[in-house]
């Protein structure tokens, strides 16, 4: 969409991305202490010290993609925690969840776009490790990567609407997203059934 390309957008979508993912793996790290979690290759040995936000901000600053570049991660991650429910995202894999479906989405999204080693770099990781994620996370997702511009235009609403929501100061108590304790997926926000546009509103605003 048009507004992604305004300046003062995109700071938005990062810093709300950021304080939902921040929920989301907090809400996770706590139940992982009564519910065991599965280990997998996007899990580091300890939470990184770099923020959610800053790292985010630190992929947009470098990876040079498009802007739509981020709401196709978004769509990304929340296939892949719907595939994957054994694997919900947590402080100690989501970084290199959002750096891997970052470059997913650029891969397929621009016409132009920088190699694996590249993105190890923004990352902080080695090659041969986002070599490795990507092709964990591409098999995660089913290699379902095509997004409709229905489905694109849908996310890009419903995330505009959360930014007006929580603007300021970011408060996602009231957001449609389940990210309560019992949660440990990122919930997807509606359906991508393009033809039951009318059950997708209605679940957004539960």
């Amino acid at each position: 969409m048009a507004e992604l390309e305004s300046p003062s957008v995109m700071p938005k979508l990062i810093a709300y991305l950021s304080s939902l993912l921040q929920r989301v793996a907090e809400s996770n790290d706590l139940s992982g202490l009564f519910h065991p979690q599965k280990i997998t290759v996007f899990h580091g040995l300890t939470r990184p010290s770099i923020s959610i936000q800053s790292y985010l901000e630190r992929i947009f600053q470098y990876a040079n993609c498009s802007p739509s570049c981020f709401v196709v991660a978004y769509v990304y991650l929340d296939r892949f925690m719907q595939k994957q429910p054994s694997l919900p995202i947590n402080s100690l894999n989501v970084h290199r969840l959002l750096i891997t479906s970052v470059m997913v989405a650029a891969k397929f999204m621009d016409d132009m776009y920088y190699n694996n080693a590249y993105y190890a770099k923004v990352g902080g990781i080695t090659t041969a490790e986002m070599n490795f994620l990507e092709v964990d996370f591409l098999f995660g997702l089913g290699f379902h990567l095509n997004v409709t511009p229905t489905t694109f235009h849908n996310y890009c609403a419903y995330l505009q609407r959360q930014m007006l929501l929580v603007e300021p100061p970011l408060n996602l108590a009231e957001s449609s997203l389940n990210i309560g304790v019992r949660s440990q997926k990122l919930q997807l926000c509606f359906s991508e059934d393009e033809a039951s546009h009318q059950q997708q509103q209605h679940q957004l605003a539960v």
